[in-house]
């Protein structure tokens, strides 16, 4: 897997950080696109929620355009990709992958988690980080759908996993993916 870059895209919790983990397990840096979320959240002093996490993405977009994540993350890409191959966790926007796309070409793979609504919903309200009421689940996904072109990605992914089932089904089928990619 060393130079490839694998991109875990998908709605809020559907398990896009359950597959990140066992590709880094497997030797992948894992770079987090919402590390820059939080780390603006950090220096301003605010809280994290939904509300202050939105503000955050959508003025970073404002301010970079819609590929902003993609855009100031290809230096750690870069610099990962000299000693080993990349984990991607959260593409969102159509913009992002069609950034990552034209810089990477065949070595950009993406991987859509999906689960449906519900199951989203259900286990959002009771993650330990960040939990979310299905009221602002709700809201994220048509937020993330409507403004971030988050379909996109997910609609041209190469491989799909439907995650219905036990994080620990994600994790032996992630397991599965990650051999087939070496």
């Amino acid at each position: 897997m060393t130079n490839r870059i694998i991109a875990i895209v998908g709605m809020a919790g559907a398990g896009k950080s359950v597959v990140a983990a066992v590709l880094e397990v497997v030797g992948l840096t894992r770079i987090r696109f919402g590390d820059l979320t939080e780390q603006e959240l950090d220096r301003r002093g605010l809280p994290v929620n939904e509300a202050n996490e939105r503000q955050i993405r959508e003025e970073l977009r404002s301010a970079h355009g819609m590929a902003a994540y993609a855009l100031l993350n290809v230096s750690r890409i870069d610099a990962a990709l000299a000693t080993a191959g990349v984990v991607v966790d959260g593409l969102y926007s159509w913009e992002e992958y069609v950034v990552l796309k034209q810089r990477y070409g065949e070595r950009l793979v993406t991987v859509a988690v999906v689960a449906s609504p519900r199951t989203r919903q259900e286990r959002l309200a009771t993650r330990p980080e960040r939990p979310l009421t299905p009221e602002e689940s709700a809201s994220r996904d048509r937020s993330e759908i409507e403004k971030i072109n988050k379909g996109g990605p997910i609609a041209m992914a190469d491989i799909t996993l439907v995650n219905e089932d036990s994080f620990q089904d994600l994790e032996r089928r992630a397991g599965v993916v990650a051999e087939g990619l070496k």
